[in-house]
């Protein structure tokens, strides 16, 4: 595919994206929130972390949701359950450990894209990305790990 595309004269990006799996046509992904629920009086202390964390206390003005106060985690700030997980590109992640769980993904590659575990090594990720080349899937952490080839 891409080796025939570069001996042929033409620039790497047009054959590459000439290759790579289109998404499937998809809903526009709303998001109702995009900044972070912060955690009450995070501001005011160092020992208070920013990560989200549910007021409970019997005279909190946070959980009595007085004016002028942080909103509170709730159902509604949920997205769409059609484009829930949904990556801006409009493909599904997956996680893959090995070269033959990318099979799963033979007939699904318009929808889902595979994600390269972190515990993988680089001599494992250079024959996943191969197959999943070959298989024409989306690769989304590809050039993770690997050396270059040049300095040898």
């Amino acid at each position: 595919g891409i080796l025939f595309c570069l001996a042929r004269g033409s620039s790497r990006s047009l054959c590459a994206a000439a290759m790579a799996p289109v998404p499937l046509p998809h809903k526009k992904i709303v998001k109702k929130k995009t900044n972070k629920f912060k955690r009450h009086q995070s501001d005011e202390f160092v020992k208070v972390k920013e990560s989200w964390r549910k007021p409970r206390g019997i005279d909190s003005r946070q959980r009595r949701r007085f004016k002028g106060l942080t909103l509170l985690v709730n159902v509604g700030y949920g997205s769409d359950k059609k484009t829930r997980h949904m990556l801006p590109g409009g493909f599904y992640k997956f996680t893959v450990s090995t070269v033959k769980e990318l099979d799963v993904l033979l007939m699904q590659n318009r929808r889902y894209a595979a994600e390269i575990a972190h515990n993988v090594s680089a001599r494992k990720r250079k024959e996943i990305v191969e197959r999943a080349a070959q298989l024409n899937i989306k690769v989304l952490n590809g050039g993770a790990k690997l050396k270059s080839e040049e300095n040898e």
